[in-house]
């Protein structure tokens, strides 16, 4: 026998058909069954409830004492009242928990809000970049992982439920 042959000497030596049950036998890593990266979406829906939550307690910081930022309005990209930015934040941020608390129950809609939502909260943090520098990079950071986790991972959850 040369080193290339892939079957079974038992086979191969007795002639005997290979075993019906083996075909018919689901294989260990079946559809069905949740893989390790579900702890990926876990994660990803994780990180959306604590960003949203950081999203409302920023914005309620924004409506309610905006002289707390480090520029003032006119120092922003976008020249917008730190009251719309607040109200802005505190909105999303309401969505956002929402959306993650619906990415543990593994809901398709969750993921493409979540995508979305992160997306515009890396965009909204840009350009709140000037008011708060090292908050809006941590939470960019953020908003990219869970991009990641809920495209590439998404479909995990789905077997878990």
């Amino acid at each position: 026998m040369s080193d290339t042959n892939l079957g079974s000497s038992a086979q191969q030596t007795t002639g005997a058909a290979p075993s019906t049950r083996a075909a018919y036998e689901p294989s260990r890593h079946s559809a069905e069954e949740p893989t390790g990266w579900v702890g990926w979406i876990i994660f990803a829906a994780t990180m959306m409830l604590m960003m949203g939550t950081f999203h409302a307690i920023a914005g309620l910081v924004a409506i309610f004492r905006d002289e707390y930022y480090l520029v003032n309005k006119n120092g922003l990209v976008l020249h917008v009242d730190y009251t719309a930015w607040g109200w802005t934040y505190l909105i999303g941020g309401i969505i956002m928990v929402a959306a993650g608390a619906a990415l543990f129950a593994g809901q398709m809609w969750a993921r493409v809000v979540a995508v979305a939502l992160a997306l515009a909260s890396a965009v909204l943090n840009m350009a709140f970049f000037s008011a708060y520098p090292w908050w809006s990079a941590i939470m960019i950071t953020f908003d990219v992982l869970v991009v990641w986790a809920v495209t590439v991972h998404g479909s995990e959850m789905k077997a878990r439920r």
